[in-house]
């Protein structure tokens, strides 16, 4: 899991706590996770495995310096993983409100023999592809894409562990490490990438409404659960 490159934007609170808090917790309360490896900015390591380990998580916690990429930084923090690992999950610490119940998913469905899995939610808007040219003061559409088939990828994303270390070392002997998801280095090799419903809650948070809608799923989520135990 990794904390962001430009910043570290995961450890603005939520809920009065870090978002990584909250996506290190969602992890390790999976039954299919035994090991959670954050790769954190390299001026950020020591905070973050102190906080990490004032949650007494369920799971063995490793923090390492992150690259200057999404790619360099998943690239460190594999290369700490033991051989006996044979699945990985690489999931955004700025998606916190992660249900487990979509790690477990993503997680069997590489064990039932998938080699890449993601999430994925349909595409509610209408797509339009523009004009990529200096000479139009404005973009001007030429055509629009049928969102049917599109889909929004979300994290956590899984793989069986040696097609994802043969596609980082492919991408680093290509000189090509600039994917913007892991999902996609895999496909450079050719293999299938299956997807699984996504959810809602699963979004991303990039800014200061995404920190307000964040705050009141947890408010409401917080709110059932004193309901449920009264």
């Amino acid at each position: 899991m990794r904390l962001g490159a430009g910043g570290p934007k995961a450890l603005r609170h939520l809920h009065g706590e870090p978002l990584i808090a909250h996506s290190a917790r969602l992890l390790a309360s999976s039954s299919a996770v035994t090991t959670v490896v954050v790769a954190a900015p390299a001026d950020d390591v020591d905070h973050v495995a102190r906080l990490l380990r004032s949650l007494d998580l369920d799971a063995a916690v490793h923090v390492v310096a992150g690259g200057a990429t999404r790619s360099q930084s998943v690239l460190r923090a594999l290369q700490t993983l033991g051989e006996d690992v044979d699945v990985v999950l690489v999931h955004d610490a700025a998606r916190p409100l992660t249900p487990v119940g979509l790690v477990d998913a993503v997680d069997a469905a590489v064990r039932a023999g998938h080699d890449a899995v993601v999430p994925g939610i349909a595409v509610a808007d209408t797509i339009k592809q523009v004009s990529d040219s200096d000479e139009e003061p404005l973009p001007v559409v030429v055509g629009t894409v049928d969102r049917s088939v599109l889909r929004a990828v979300q994290t956590p994303q899984g793989f069986r562990r040696d097609v994802l270390d043969a596609a980082y070392a492919a991408a680093v002997a290509a000189g090509s490490l600039d994917a913007t998801d892991d999902a996609g280095l895999v496909e450079r090799l050719g293999h299938a990438v299956a997807v699984v419903p996504g959810e809602e809650t699963a979004f991303k948070v990039t800014g200061p409404l995404d920190l307000v809608l964040a705050d009141a799923v947890l408010t409401q989520r917080s709110a059932a659960h004193d309901g449920s135990a009264s």
